[in-house]
């Protein structure tokens, strides 16, 4: 866990935090600049892989009916023999939808002038806490659909635990893991808002080497487009 500490909220707070994401009042002189939450389509597709979970049944599919054609049956009963998995493949993707939109539903993004909060939980929320003097840097990587993925990169002395923040960090990044924004919409507008905040703190958005990728594959917004999801 974070030096910094996560908040575990008591289910008689719930009730009065759950429209603000936040679960206490602001100190004086600290201003929520921005708030927002996941898309659930974004988060289905890029936090709980719903495309390659499709994909993985569309191949279990073809190489049924290759097998079974390949052992002498026909193509229709070595057709069926392949469909069989369709009503399973629904249920895969239609559990991951679920909880994806659960997720969107129940997670509150808050940047304010001196920290970076994650309200998140479907069933026990929690909401992560993360001064900016925790966050040595910060990355951006926009997608197609105009969601974009802000992971946080944490001081070396500070650490959080994976169930602390999953499904909202970078992926695999397990020994150190960093807290992520995700399939945020409108990031660019986001992410300059995040980069003004931080930058107000002294605080660096993240150098391209830092993230492994060469200044030619940045982009020119306010946070390096540095974090691969």
């Amino acid at each position: 866990m974070s030096k910094g500490g996560y908040i575990n909220i008591p289910s008689d707070d719930y009730e009065v935090e759950s429209s603000s994401g936040i679960p206490s009042p602001l100190p004086k002189g600290e201003q929520v600049l921005w708030q927002g939450s996941p898309e659930w389509l974004s988060l289905a597709i890029r936090g709980f892989h719903i495309r390659k979970i499709a994909v993985y049944f569309a191949v279990l599919m073809l190489w049924r009916l290759i097998s079974s054609r390949s052992d002498g049956a026909s193509f229709a009963g070595a057709a069926g023999y392949a469909l069989m998995l369709v009503p399973v493949a629904l249920a895969a993707i239609a559990i991951l939808v679920i909880i994806a939109r659960a997720y969107a539903r129940t997670t509150i993004y808050t940047i304010t002038t001196r920290r970076v909060l994650i309200r998140s939980g479907v069933a026990m929320p929690i909401t992560v806490n993360l001064p900016f003097k925790q966050i040595d840097g910060a990355g951006l990587r926009l997608h197609a659909d105009g969601t974009g993925d802000m992971p946080l990169k944490l001081s070396r002395r500070d650490r959080l635990a994976v169930l602390a923040i999953w499904p909202h960090m970078r992926p695999w990044r397990l020994t150190r893991p960093e807290p992520m924004l995700r399939s945020v919409a409108n990031a660019g507008g986001v992410a300059d808002i995040l980069s003004a905040a931080l930058t107000g703190s002294r605080v660096p958005a993240l150098r391209p080497e830092a993230a492994g990728l060469s200044p030619a594959e940045t982009t020119g917004t306010g946070l390096q487009s540095a974090i691969g999801a």
